[in-house]
């Protein structure tokens, strides 16, 4: 009789030995349910649990309160009824024991369609991450793409909502134009109209893509709590800040990562550019922080687009002005200008004779100028001066004077912004759908997410200074006098209003001038 080898009789033995484990580990798990019935209800009670939580979420907010009085009253019908309780109770558990009779499949592995999805990703990837002189290829044509993708997730339309993508080393990834190609076969691949992140990791040759959820817009206008001269432009993704601020629908009260813009003296994105398009939500930014801005400090507004979106803070204390015309832009934004110099001039003083700066200087002054390419045709055409030119000793020293200035502009008038606007505003926004030049023209770089076609209004990016790009929801802030406003909306930003004044100034008060 021949021998067998040992190392083939120790193999033999050692894939016997773990056959077996694996059926003792099957039957013992077996035997434990059927031992022990505690298990099978516990696990048929956290399985009616999410079905509870599921329908809860998928019921609409106003049809909550009658759902939950429903319930108490059933509680009650059954308490009151003899031998109720105990019913129930056993009907619960027979309703437990019947849904936890089956364990849980466990994934070991994508399904047949997903491999398949995986595989033409793979294939698509191909031009990009090989080269002919490689001699052994991670990317080639009929390859393995477990080779090179790993932390693989799909939601239940099996679509890619997560990967990690392995890579050659000899890829250019310091490039954009190299990044750009690849990211958009990844977007195009794994579905259009979701919102994607990549993170490459040039070190490790690693990238790694998550399909993002989309921001809440049901975040509207209201007192946020901040520290003196931070001002909310939005919300944002949780990873992507540091801090939260409590928020509010009306109904229920959670924490929101915000977007803050710090503003002063000691801020180095003293002023802001906003760029949209038409609808975009660039105009219910500026209302959003004229109406944080107005408890702390004045507002001057000038709306070149003179469509009365600003018309429900006319009278209201705290506002100077709200110019639509020509005239009315110049003479305001010249007295403005001249504000500007006198509190230099008065804090210059004051810090010369060792006292703290005046009351009037310390208010702070906001310029909000929406639309200025519009007021600098009319000027040129009349022979008058640009308004933008009267913007440029507020934009120059107005950090040091407690003066800032908000521009809001649209994508293709962004030509027409003079150069001091374009370098003193460092704090830049981008709303509405665009493409990734002409994000990056305002922002100074693209995003790390792939821009969408369709977003609601106050959707976009915002970048301070030279800081990360960040995606932003500015709050809803409409105008409360516009029909197609919600009536939450309008009383949302009622209520921010500050009371009308008694007399309503036509213009920016005249600067006093210095002793001496």
């Amino acid at each position: 009789m021949p021998r067998r080898p040992l190392p083939r009789i120790l193999s033999s033995g050692t894939a016997r030995i773990a056959r077996g484990r694996e059926i003792a580990r099957t039957a013992a798990d077996g035997a434990t349910d059927v031992l022990h019935p505690l298990i099978v209800v516990s696990r048929g009670l956290r399985k009616l649990a999410g079905l509870a939580g599921q329908r809860w979420a998928a019921t609409p907010k106003e049809k909550r309160g009658p759902t939950l009085l429903l319930a108490a009253c059933g509680v009650m019908a059954v308490a009151l009824i003899p031998y109720g309780p105990v019913t129930a109770l056993i009907s619960v558990m027979g309703a437990a024991a019947w849904q936890g009779r089956a364990r849980d499949p466990a994934r070991t592995g994508p399904d047949e369609a997903e491999t398949a999805r995986l595989q033409a990703l793979y294939e698509a990837l191909v031009p990009y991450f090989s080269v002919a002189e490689d001699p052994a290829p991670l990317y080639a044509h009929g390859g393995a793409w477990a080779d090179a993708f790993s932390d693989y997730a799909f939601d239940g339309n099996g679509r890619l909502t997560g990967l990690r993508i392995s890579y050659p080393a000899y890829f250019t990834d310091g490039e954009d134009e190299s990044r750009a190609r690849v990211e958009q076969v990844l977007h195009a691949k794994s579905g259009r109209g979701r919102e994607y992140r990549f993170v490459w990791d040039e070190e490790g040759n690693r990238l790694v893509m998550n399909v993002l959820p989309a921001l809440s817009t049901a975040i509207a206008a209201q007192r946020f709590i901040t520290a003196p001269g931070e001002t909310v432009l939005g919300f944002t993704d949780s990873e992507a800040v540091q801090r939260t601020v409590p928020v509010t629908d009306g109904e229920e009260t959670w924490d929101a990562p915000p977007v803050i813009w710090r503003t002063g003296p000691r801020s180095t994105e003293a002023h802001l550019l906003a760029v949209g398009e038409p609808g975009s939500g660039t105009t219910t930014l500026l209302r959003s922080i004229a109406l944080q801005a107005l408890p702390h400090g004045d507002v001057l507004i000038v709306d070149g687009s003179a469509t009365g979106e600003y018309s429900c803070l006319t009278g209201r204390s705290g506002v100077l002005a709200i110019e639509c015309g020509l005239t009315g832009a110049l003479s305001a934004l010249e007295r403005a200008a001249q504000e500007t110099e006198r509190r230099l001039v008065a804090a210059n003083r004051a810090r010369q004779a060792g006292e703290p700066p005046p009351d009037d200087i310390r208010r702070p002054l906001w310029i909000l100028v929406d639309r200025p390419s519009i007021l600098g045709h009319l000027a040129a055409a009349d022979g008058q001066p640009d308004p933008q030119q009267l913007l440029e000793i507020p934009l120059r020293h107005g950090r040091a004077a407690q003066v800032t200035v908000v521009v809001a502009e649209q994508f293709d008038s962004l030509g027409s912004l003079t150069e001091t606007v374009l370098t003193h505003t460092r704090a830049r926004v981008a709303l509405g759908p665009a493409g990734f030049h002409e994000i990056a023209a305002v922002l100074g770089t693209v995003p790390h997410t792939t821009p969408t076609p369709d977003v609601p209004p106050g959707r976009g990016y915002a970048r301070l200074s030279a800081g990360p790009v960040v995606r932003l929801q500015v709050p809803a802030t409409p105008d409360p006098f516009d029909d197609a406003t919600s009536e939450a909306h309008r009383q949302a930003v009622l209520a921010l209003l500050p009371e009308r004044r008694a007399t309503t100034p036509a213009q920016v008060p005249a600067p006093v001038p210095a002793e001496g």
